[in-house]
């Protein structure tokens, strides 16, 4: 937390540095998770954890999540989802919400979407400016005066850019909620010449899954059902259900390596670095494929967000 003059010179302005991974699937602060869901009620909820009121609605977060959305700026949704996030750490840091809190909001988008979506999402927060509200209705007065946007993925495995320098050629893969984000580092540099965003994340696995499970067993699974299954918790389904599940989800990982093996991707050849919820949620059946060579795996679910507030540290 920064404190910088205000004009008088006689009070000061508290500042704030905001990192916000706004997934598909779910929205992450450095310290906080949750789903990218909304939902807009005309008067206050009588039932919710966290509500903002803001231009005359009141707003709730839901695990019902928004559908996706390739271009975040079409609506005000992703807005208020961050601010969420934003109030959230505000919160936090027991900051006085009253007064006007300078934020330095920090973003990422996918690597094969950064240079023609940066300018577009970097402007769509900024133009905000002064932003009044109210969180479970306490006055809040922030100023965005400073937006910030990094590629994913790389974002994700800053803090361990150094333990990569020994490796001739390195992958990151970042299997998210709609996409999975490829990202060669060459002896700890950036190397674009490996650079996509497939749309091959979980999202993809949960619509198949749910539509094959329909068909085979009639049933009416949701995402936390299949989840579930895959961490190996507690589950109600029956044991052929959740071996369906199963095999289906051995399959798909199986089937994006071999996509990458089309686009000339032999990870066999590299030293590979999964990060994200996905490659969280996959590990086990990651790990097991004979189509991969020495890996490691970033545990940390918010490392996308850290890694902004790493990158913004280190001047980038």
């Amino acid at each position: 937390m920064i404190q910088s003059p205000c004009l008088s010179g006689m009070a000061t302005t508290e500042s704030l540095l905001v990192p916000v991974d706004t997934g598909n699937k779910q929205i992450k602060t450095p310290h906080h998770i949750f789903t990218a869901g909304l939902a807009c009620h005309d008067s206050y909820p009588p039932f919710g954890k966290d509500v903002i009121q803001y231009k005359g609605k009141y707003y709730t977060l839901s695990d019902q999540r928004v559908p996706y959305m390739r271009d975040k700026t079409a609506d005000e949704r992703y807005f208020i989802l961050s601010l969420f996030g934003i109030a959230c750490e505000l919160r936090d840091a027991g900051l006085d919400t009253e007064e006007r809190v300078n934020v330095v909001l920090l973003l990422g988008l996918p690597p094969a979407h950064f240079g023609t979506q940066e300018e577009r999402y970097r402007s769509y927060f900024h133009e905000y400016g002064q932003i009044d509200f109210r969180f479970n209705d306490q006055p809040v007065s922030l100023f965005i005066s400073e937006v910030r946007v990094y590629p994913q993925t790389y974002a994700a495995i800053a803090p361990m850019i150094s333990q990569l320098q020994g490796y001739s050629k390195a992958l990151v893969v970042n299997i998210g909620g709609y996409t999975a984000d490829i990202l060669k580092i060459s002896s700890g540099m950036l190397d674009l010449s490996v650079c996509d965003s497939l749309e091959y994340g979980t999202i993809n696995f949960y619509n198949l899954a749910m539509k094959r499970i329909n068909s085979t067993f009639d049933l009416l699974l949701d995402e936390n059902d299949i989840d579930t299954v895959l961490r190996g918790g507690n589950s109600l389904l029956e044991e052929p259900v959740a071996m369906q599940i199963t095999k289906m989800a051995r399959e798909f990982v199986e089937d994006f390596f071999n996509r990458l093996r089309e686009q000339g991707i032999d990870l066999k050849t590299y030293y590979t670095v999964f990060v994200g919820g996905g490659s969280i949620l996959f590990r086990p059946l990651i790990e097991s494929s004979d189509k991969l060579g020495r890996c490691t795996f970033v545990e940390e679910i918010k490392s996308n967000a850290i890694g902004y507030q790493r990158l913004y540290q280190l001047g980038l």
